[in-house]
């Protein structure tokens, strides 16, 4: 899941359990000031443009940068040499002062954002200059978890597609911002919702959903991109099967001290709690276009920490799943953590970059970041442990089991790498990961299944007294061992950008956005966007000028200071 932030009064101090928003009228505005009112030339993105995003340096198509994901752009216009003459080019300021987690798409000059509680911007790139900002209509009803936020739009000839906090998916008119279709994904009474992007391939989009700390059934469904109609589903929650094999040791060989005689007595006396297991899926999938594959990491199980309610490995949570990108079958799952009670879930999403195997050869493999602390590098054919990294935090007590006073054990329920996404430098070969330090207490308490209310069964809180901070880490994807550590004073949430130019650019709750050397963590470059600088950047270019983005609106998770800008640089 992501983690709501565990003080003392962590739940009252942010109310971020069931919320029920009032029903705002659905608005497009146009820009007032002097010119036109609208995009004068409409978007029109291929299949192969959307193929091969990852290969070129003017447009940012996907959320990640490209189906990979390895969030990379390759122009070079702006790199170690002169980083630091970057100035801003544009702030552009929001309607909606809230936490901003958004990866903006560029296409053609033509910039779409989107914030906290589903409004979209259309954007010129290159002047901040508003186009159209659309208000989604909100349902009476929304049930989240850790900040009303949207992570993004996908793309696909002249149609956006974005999920809602009430749990729909919804098509707009890229030129104008009207609204082409909407269908409901789940029923946010019962606790969904979705704030992940979505992803589209081949007419098909591509999106999971939030929930885990509500008692849902997780999946990924399939929509088709004309009409909205749903093409497959698949559930992350079998409906048989669920118990697993009784796992022992997590992915990495260390026993989790599991009871498992008792529980497979609770199995016996009930096995089929399956429809409130969790599970969501809160980031995008990578998708394989050769193999026709999909990869994704699966969250939490529900309720969080009183495992007692749900005996069993609780498959597919806490794992990585690979599934047929046109029918939703099964292929294959590897699952770090059976039976998870600390919430340690798979979150940041996965990249495929061919990597070394133990003998040394090259083969094509998928990585995950995992709250635990570890780079995992598994065989894309198979979902085979290929290694996994040298601990990036410290790691104490694992794996000790939640008590009603309290248990520590470290990472906290936060990570580790959170859902903030890793990108990765092919010169380097390291991934670079955004960690959280933040030492906690796991404490259980015995719950039922409360209705679509959350449902953690107990509480994990931070340490009073004890030192919180953060740590981008860069990790050689052939060796597993880090190549270098920037430490931070804050925790890190967010995302991280490689570039041709050999910068890493990531952001920080104080609101410093930063850029370092891709090679040797040397800082390099700074801005102080004036709030938690907690989204994922991007860069594009406009007219031969590269730019780089980043969303600056603070976080709700972390409480980092909230804002509504999007920063935009390039170089003086």
């Amino acid at each position: 899941m992501q983690v709501v932030p565990p003080l003392p009064h962590w739940l009252a101090a942010l109310g971020l359990c069931a919320l029920a928003a009032a029903a705002p009228a659905q608005e497009i505005q146009g820009q007032r000031s002097a010119g036109p009112s609208m995009i004068v030339k409409a978007p029109d993105v291929s299949q192969a443009m959307l193929n091969a995003a990852d290969r070129q340096d003017v447009n940012w198509l996907h959320t990640n940068g490209g189906y990979a994901q390895q969030r990379y752009y390759p122009g070079s216009q702006i790199n170690t040499g002169n980083v630091k003459r970057l100035r801003p080019v544009f702030l552009f300021q929001t309607e909606v002062k809230e936490s901003m987690e958004t990866a903006p798409i560029v296409v053609d000059g033509i910039m779409y954002m989107t914030t906290a509680f589903n409004h979209v911007y259309a954007l010129d790139a290159a002047s901040g200059r508003q186009f159209w900002h659309y208000k989604h209509k909100m349902g009476p009803i929304t049930t989240f978890c850790c900040g009303p936020n949207n992570r993004g739009v996908a793309i696909e000839g002249g149609r956006l597609f974005m999920g809602t906090l009430d749990a729909k998916l919804v098509a707009l008119d890229a030129k104008s911002g009207q609204l082409l279709w909407e269908t409901q994904i789940a029923d946010p009474e019962k606790g969904y919702s979705e704030t992940m992007a979505p992803t589209v391939v081949d007419g098909k989009v591509l999106i999971g959903t939030n929930g885990g700390e509500y008692g849902i059934r997780g999946f990924v469904k399939a929509f088709d991109s004309k009409d909205g109609k749903l093409l497959w589903t698949f559930y992350t929650i079998p409906e048989k099967g669920h118990e697993g094999v009784w796992a022992e040791n997590d992915l990495t060989g260390r026993n989790m001290k599991r009871n498992i005689a008792a529980e497979r007595e609770s199995l016996a006396r009930d096995p089929n709690f399956y429809q409130t297991l969790g599970g969501g899926v809160w980031m995008n999938p990578a998708v394989d276009l050769q193999t026709r594959t999909i990869f994704f990491v699966v969250g939490n199980p529900s309720p969080d920490l009183f495992g007692a309610e749900r005996p069993g490995d609780n498959l597919y949570t806490d794992s990585m799943v690979a599934v047929d990108l046109d029918t939703g079958a099964y292929k294959w799952h590897s699952q770090y953590i059976a039976h998870d009670v600390w919430d340690l879930d798979a979150v940041s999403p996965p990249i495929l970059v061919d990597a070394r195997d133990a003998s040394g050869k090259m083969v094509p493999a998928v990585l995950h970041g995992g709250k635990t602390g570890h780079v995992y590098v598994h065989d894309r054919a198979t979902g085979k442990l290929i290694r996994y990294s040298e601990a990036m935090i410290p790691q104490e007590n694992m794996w000790v089991l939640p008590t009603a006073n309290g248990a520590r054990m470290l990472p906290g329920a936060n990570g580790g790498v959170e859902w903030s996404p890793m990108a990765f430098h092919p010169k380097f070969r390291n991934v670079y990961a955004l960690n959280l330090h933040q030492p906690m207490t796991y404490h259980v308490e015995a719950s039922k299944y409360p209705g679509g209310k959350l449902w953690l069964g107990g509480a994990f809180k931070v340490i009073e007294g004890e030192k919180q901070w953060g740590r981008l880490a860069a990790v050689n994807i052939d060796t597993g061992k880090m190549a270098w550590k920037f430490d931070t004073e804050q925790p890190l949430i967010g995302g991280a950008l490689a570039t041709g130019g050999d910068l890493v650019f990531y952001g920080e709750g104080n609101g410093l956005f930063r850029a370092l050397h891709a090679g040797t963590g040397q800082l390099l470059w700074e801005f102080n966007c004036g709030a938690g600088a907690n989204a994922m950047p991007v860069s594009y270019s406009v007219k031969g000028k590269q730019y780089v983005a980043m969303g600056c609106g603070g976080n709700t998770q972390l409480d980092f200071k909230r804002g509504n800008t999007l920063a935009v640089f390039a170089l003086d």
